[in-house]
């Protein structure tokens, strides 16, 4: 299996609600809950690539910086559950317009290096991504649904050399 190395930039959510979603994803997927907390992928594979690991972090410091300061907390609603075709992961989709696009749009030109995007820009919460389901399973996941909202209100860089865990290299507060 080829190494997958890249810098990403996540913005971890906070709140009761992302806790719910921890639970859900700790039942179902266990390596996912204990790799990574519930949160939403903004640079690294939608909308734009990975940032090259030889990227100092004092320039990720300096480039996103202002990105943060002008952000204010961002509130979010969950979509229902939803599965990528002809896999086992499972979502919670995002709308991708609002804030979370005018971030995302921040981050990929605040002057960054990023690599090729896999995917167009679709934020959404991983509820299942290492674990193969049983039609039960499956089934279960497409019927959850989170009311209420989760809060984005820092970003999270990290670097990631998978199969290796991910080592946070940065937080930025969205203080805007």
């Amino acid at each position: 299996m080829p190494t997958l190395a890249g810098i990403f930039i996540l913005g971890e959510l906070s709140g009761p609600v992302a806790e719910e979603i921890h639970t859900i994803t700790r039942r179902y997927d266990p390596k996912l809950a204990r790799v990574r907390r519930p949160h939403v992928t903004l640079a690294g594979s939608s909308g734009v690539g990975p940032i090259p690991v030889d990227t100092p972090v004092a320039e990720l410091r300096e480039r996103l910086t202002p990105v943060a300061a002008a952000m204010p907390p961002i509130e979010l609603t969950l979509q229902p559950a939803h599965r990528f075709t002809q896999t086992d992961i499972i979502v919670l989709p995002i709308d991708p317009y609002g804030p979370i696009r005018v971030l995302h749009d921040r981050i990929s030109t605040s002057g960054l290096r990023f690599g090729p995007a896999r995917f167009t820009f679709s934020p959404h919460v991983t509820l299942n991504l290492y674990k193969s389901l049983t039609r039960e399973t499956l089934r279960e996941l497409l019927q959850v649904r989170v009311p209420g909202s989760v809060m984005l209100d820092t970003l999270h860089v990290y670097y990631t050399s998978e199969p290796r865990p991910a080592k946070l290299i940065l937080d930025l507060p969205l203080t805007g």
